[in-house]
């Protein structure tokens, strides 16, 4: 949930570190598994309140404190609707600015998808 509400905020090309998205890459590529939903976001749940650290990837002309901002309001806006706990902290960590042209994981997978699946068609 929260990893879907920070992808929803403008600015947001990615969520995760270096290594995890250098994993996530791999794996799309050979076609193992599924996108981790959690990648990038962790949760610290203590009885009613939760803490809830994101690392995201910023696109390139975008003020980051900007972007991380709007993230920390759109993560704990939709984490006390959703889940009905005290939202105690969002921390966001911009990891990495990415570059005009630069493709993610996810927006290859499709791609890679749909060429596979012509191949097999003709």
């Amino acid at each position: 949930m929260a990893a879907l509400a920070a992808l929803e905020v403008d600015g947001v090309a990615d969520l995760g570190g270096d290594i995890e998205r250098t994993i996530e890459s791999v794996r799309s590529r050979i076609g193992v598994g599924q996108r981790r939903g959690n990648q990038g976001v962790r949760a610290k749940v203590a009885d009613r309140e939760v803490a809830i650290d994101v690392i995201i990837v910023v696109e390139y002309g975008r003020v980051a404190l900007e972007v991380a901002t709007a993230v920390k309001a759109n993560v704990a806006r939709a984490a006390n609707y959703m889940l009905g706990m005290r939202v105690t902290e969002v921390n966001v960590t911009v990891d990495d600015v990415r570059l005009p042209g630069e493709q993610s994981p996810r927006a290859a997978a499709p791609a890679e998808d749909l060429d596979s699946a012509a191949e097999h068609e003709g």
